[in-house]
């Protein structure tokens, strides 16, 4: 049967986890601990995952992930079951020759990216009927090659491009609940991606544009400007997601305050890029976020001064 949001996923997936950054090291490592067999598409980490395999510290427990199975190319894996997108956004344009060759008739594709637009992204490449989204709270850093370090938290609010809460999300849910991954369903992808912008737009991008040499979460919240611009520019977030069809919690605001005091001396994935000199996802998280707001007649000043501010600071 082909790929249907109906459908369920078979309950041991061969997973082709696309980008062995932060992110993907740490989810695929955690479902292949769990019994699924898991194909690494790494590029410069390749020898050393294929030698050493994956560390992951969490303080859910550390654990070595060793042999990993590790491929240069999507054409050594072939076709699978699940194809997990995890590199940043600003390498998508690559996926349009990464993703054709790991789809057999009932393949299922989930991003686990930042931002907005990735979902019909991979529909145009491969089909809407095949997409799912996975929106990550989690604060997992790459120090080293062959890595994986969460700070807190490993949750994954999952829904299917086609119809949002249907079979073959719960399943897929199921199947990272049972890695020791907490997870939901949401109604929409955009429900999903809006709630996570509350909290990237504002901490991602003052922790770059939040001073001289960044800003991390906790920085932030004791400058009383800069606790004042993120909360406003998670309220023009709110709002824009409400007009949009997706509301949120009334009280998102304070909750994500609260759960980022818990973070600590934090620098999320955008600021760490942007020390090292790496493009930042700039037009995903920021700039598509202001283009669909004002679109719906939101007005968005701090974003709209945010965005620009970062245009001429990052790679993108």
């Amino acid at each position: 049967m082909p790929a249907h949001p109906q459908q369920a996923l078979p309950p041991l997936p061969h997973a082709a986890v696309v980008g062995t950054g932060a992110l993907g090291m740490y989810y695929g490592a955690k479902l292949a601990k769990s019994g699924i067999p898991v194909t690494f598409l790494a590029r410069r980490d390749l020898t050393h995952l294929q030698k050493h395999g994956i560390q992951v510290r969490c303080p859910y427990g550390d654990f070595h992930l060793h042999p990993v199975r590790a491929c240069g190319t999507p054409e050594e894996i072939g076709p699978v079951d699940l194809v997990l997108v995890c590199i940043k956004t600003t390498g998508n344009a690559a996926l349009k020759k990464i993703i054709p060759p790991l789809l057999g008739p009932d393949t299922a594709i989930c991003s686990l990216q930042n931002g907005l637009g990735n979902e019909e992204l991979l529909a145009s490449i491969a089909g809407k009927e095949r997409v799912l989204g996975g929106v990550c709270h989690v604060c997992v850093s790459r120090p080293e090659p062959g890595v994986a370090r969460n700070l807190a938290c490993t949750d994954i609010r999952f829904s299917d491009l086609s119809g949002g809460d249907t079979p073959r999300a719960r399943s897929l849910a199921k199947i990272f609940t049972a890695a020791g991954v907490g997870c939901t369903v949401a109604p929409s992808i955009g429900s999903a991606r809006w709630y996570k912008l509350v909290w990237n737009v504002p901490f991602n991008g003052l922790g770059i544009a939040g001073g001289p040499g960044g800003r991390d979460t906790q920085q932030v919240l004791e400058d009383p400007t800069l606790h004042q611009e993120a909360q406003d520019l998670m309220t023009e977030v709110l709002a824009a997601s409400a007009k949009l069809g997706y509301p949120q919690d009334p009280n998102l605001i304070e909750k994500e305050i609260v759960r980022t005091r818990t973070m600590g001396h934090y620098k999320s994935s955008s600021q760490l890029d942007w020390e090292a000199g790496r493009p930042v996802e700039l037009e995903s998280i920021w700039g598509e976020a202001l283009r669909q707001g004002t679109a719906a007649g939101v007005p968005m000043p701090h974003l709209e001064k945010l965005y620009q501010q970062l245009r001429g600071m990052v790679k993108f």
